[in-house]
């Protein structure tokens, strides 16, 4: 089918903005140009991908099947564009998705190193869940991702290094100084309010599992998004926290870890690369590190 590359990059800005005005300004086109674009693209495909109205734009049920295929595209595209700029010039870019929690405590010291070491080279960090990260790596949306393991959705991934080991622990404040110096098991422990990531995450998953294979349903008292805030809902008294030790080594004054009979086993810490793609000088570089 001899459709025009350009007829594809305009429907990926309206898909990825779901608006007709945004991707003309992106694009510096007219948005009736945008229009006619997406309506000669339809035409040759014989299928409608865009449900519009007269307050939003949203993708059909096609749309969305072409926008899994375009977007990596697009992104390799992009990616060609970046390493040729790079080849011109001393600098380059490295693009890293890694969840808020690893960059924080885990990632930062490596950033600096690598930016004292090569300041001319473009740092771009995704914040994203270890499930979402998979995601943008296999879009080609980022270079590299660090992640926690074991990880269901890395199964597509062709190259994992392993760079770090942690535990995850309970910890509480002197709400439940009771519990000091004893060992809960999960049943006695689903007694009492857990906060935990929300189920969008490797480690909702992980925890769950544990409980399960005791035959028991964890009912966490609050999911969030954030084990900063697991932390600080922890200091004041709301439940016990799930949270990587990690996380904790600064902060553990008002805080103890409250110790189960059954011991978690410990996770990784991985990055995540796709070897079967050409790695920029950059991305090889940082790779180094670890």
């Amino acid at each position: 089918m001899d459709i025009n590359y350009e007829l594809y990059k305009v429907f990926y800005y309206v898909a990825t903005t779901l608006s007709f005005s945004e991707a003309s300004k992106l694009l510096y086109i007219s948005q009736s140009a945008v229009s006619q674009s997406i309506k000669t693209l339809e035409r040759k495909l014989d299928q409608v991908l865009f449900i519009r109205s007269t307050k939003k734009v949203s993708l059909t049920p096609e749309g969305e099947i072409l926008l899994r295929h375009i977007e990596p595209a697009m992104n390799l595209i992009q990616r060609g564009e970046s390493q040729l700029v790079e080849s011109a010039k001393t600098g380059g870019q490295i693009r890293i998705g890694a969840s808020d929690t690893i960059c924080r405590y885990f990632l930062v010291p490596y950033l600096e190193r690598f930016h004292k070491a090569f300041p001319d080279i473009h740092i771009k960090v995704v914040n994203q869940t270890s499930i979402k990260c998979v995601e943008l790596l296999e879009s080609g949306a980022v270079d590299l991702i660090i992640v926690n393991y074991p990880n269901n959705y890395l199964s597509n991934v062709s190259t994992i290094k392993k760079i770090g080991t942690f535990r995850d622990v309970f910890i509480a404040n002197h709400s439940f100084e009771e519990l000091k110096g004893k060992k809960l098991t999960y049943q006695e422990l689903s007694q009492y309010p857990i906060l935990m990531l929300d189920k969008k995450s490797t480690t909702s998953e992980f925890l769950h599992k544990a409980f399960q294979q005791h035959q028991l349903d964890l009912i966490p008292e609050i999911e969030i998004t954030s084990n900063d805030l697991l932390i600080d809902l922890a200091k004041i008294g709301l439940g016990i926290a799930f949270i990587p030790d990690f996380c904790i080594h600064s902060r553990q004054d008002d805080l103890f870890i409250v110790q189960t009979k059954e011991e978690l086993p410990r996770r990784e810490l991985v990055v995540a690369y796709n070897d079967k793609m050409p790695l920029t000088k950059a991305t090889e570089e940082f790779l180094s590190y670890f």
